[in-house]
């Protein structure tokens, strides 16, 4: 009776214009970890970063716009791609957004507890048990607060980009020209020559996955669009300063670790406090890279809650249809999906073991990082696909966006997200030469067989579907 009672219940719409470009910034910008991975490009990050938004970035935010207005429904991608392909792929789409972050999860939690490593002792970011213990500890903790709701949810990714992005970022930015302008040594030629982005280069092909997957998630937002104020209006518009104020931070912020940071010494996990730690120590202000790997931890957790619930709530849709067992359709009083959340807490753990595993902890870090994208990639390409389909399927379908250009607008643009994400899922399985991962055909047998293994589920899960799952939901009803 008490699952009847919560499924009915109408949850008051918590998220107006402001959390929602917070909500995405937290989940897309996530604080100052994403910029080691382009640093590591030099200048030719710039380019990676536009070529980036114009192939992927721009595609994700128009495609994600049409479909959550036109179809503003719980679930987000699940709903858009069953409503163009099926039950079957729709239920295969939300299961990619959900299991490529629980197999992220243990690389964000590296990135938070090699910063607060920095805090105490920063030698402690390289050491596999502490950063274990802190990965754990921080993922729990932070799955027991999203069961608050979404209203606290929403302020912990508002207070996580104030205070992890934004203040951290100007910090960073603000050394960063300042150390340019004052005639220091720079580790990267600004000449057009470096600019031009190497992409024969294979170190860098297998990077750019990174890229991309630094910008994923924009389309995450939807699974909230029923709590959303307005949704048809501040959706769209969300999604555009999302995007502005996302790119301007990653510009500035990756040539600022680029200038001071010798590219063979940045950390995956750790550079961005590897680089304040450089402009500190030149300016004789060490004392403040405790506080800000405090700020930058604050902001990495803040876009962790953010992920840790939005996938959740999708997945809740598709067991809310039959396509899980019964127990997968509780929620609390808060309208939060607690087993999921807590049995995502359960894989997690056990996928952080990983760490002890591997040769390094940026090794382990980058390995899950791709896989991540792997999985994360097939899904963008059925959300790609979904927007094509249905505007030939439900060309009356009222949407209050919807991308310019007729149907060869949305050919050039989803095919553009189509072709981006298929040639970056085949980048991914090339390992950097200057990262220790091991075996390289372990590194790619490691990646496929995830790959294959985490597709698969979603059928072998509907193949042992039983009849009770929809009775139970029937009985509810």
């Amino acid at each position: 009776m008490d699952s009847q009672i919560l499924i009915k219940t109408k949850i008051a719409k918590t998220i107006g214009f402001f959390t929602l470009v917070m909500i995405n910034v937290a989940a897309v910008g996530g604080g100052v970890k994403n910029w080691p991975v382009l640093a590591v490009f030099g200048l030719a990050s710039i380019a990676y970063i536009v070529l980036a938004a114009l192939v992927f970035v721009i595609p994700v935010s128009l495609v994600s716009a049409e479909l959550a207005t036109g179809w503003p429904k719980a679930g987000g991608v699940f709903a858009w791609v069953k409503e163009a392909f099926g039950h079957r792929m729709g239920f295969l789409a939300i299961w990619l957004q959900w299991i490529e972050n629980v197999v992220w999860y243990p690389t964000i939690l590296s990135f938070i507890a090699a910063t607060i490593a920095y805090i105490f002792e920063p030698e402690l970011a390289d050491h596999k048990g502490y950063m274990l213990t802190l990965i754990l500890l921080v993922f729990w903790v932070t799955t027991f607060v999203n069961l608050l709701g979404m209203r606290i949810s929403g302020w912990i990714s508002t207070a996580g980009v104030i205070l992890g992005t934004f203040i951290p970022g100007a910090c960073i930015i603000g050394l960063g020209i300042d150390w340019f302008v004052s005639g220091n040594p720079l580790h990267i030629d600004f000449t057009w020559s470096n600019l031009v982005p190497q992409l024969t280069n294979p170190d860098h092909l297998a990077f750019f996955i990174g890229v991309l997957l630094g910008f994923a998630g924009l389309e995450m937002s939807a699974v909230h669009v029923l709590d959303v104020k307005n949704p048809q209006r501040n959706y769209p518009k969300a999604l555009l300063l999302s995007v502005l104020i996302i790119l301007f931070l990653l510009i500035l912020g990756v040539l600022s670790l680029a200038i001071v940071l010798p590219h063979s010494e940045i950390s995956l996990v750790a550079g961005s406090l590897q680089a304040f730690a450089s402009f500190t120590s030149a300016y004789g202000l060490n004392w403040l890279v405790p506080f800000m790997a405090a700020f930058i931890a604050v902001g990495a957790i803040g876009a962790l809650s953010t992920w840790v619930v939005g996938p959740c709530k999708g997945l809740l849709a598709a067991a809310q249809i039959g396509d899980l067992p019964p127990l997968f359709r509780q929620i609390n009083k808060k309208g939060m999906p607690i087993t999921i959340l807590i049995f995502q807490a359960l894989i997690v753990t056990a996928l952080s073991l990983v760490f002890l595993f591997m040769p390094t902890v940026s090794s382990g870090f980058w390995i899950l990082s791709v896989l991540a994208a792997e999985l994360y990639l097939v899904m963008y390409i059925l959300m790609f696909a979904a927007c094509i389909k249905l505007r030939y399927l439900q060309p009356n379908t009222p949407r209050a966006y919807k991308i310019p250009g007729g149907k060869i607008g949305l050919w050039v643009v989803a095919g553009m997200g189509i072709l981006s994400s298929s040639g970056a899922m085949i980048a991914g399985f090339i390992p950097p030469d200057f990262l220790s991962t091991g075996n390289t055909l372990t590194f790619v047998a490691f990646l496929l067989i995830g790959l294959i293994f985490f597709c698969a589920l979603p059928s072998i899960i509907l193949r042992f579907q039983k009849p009770s799952w929809k009775k139970a939901l029937e009985h509810e009803k």
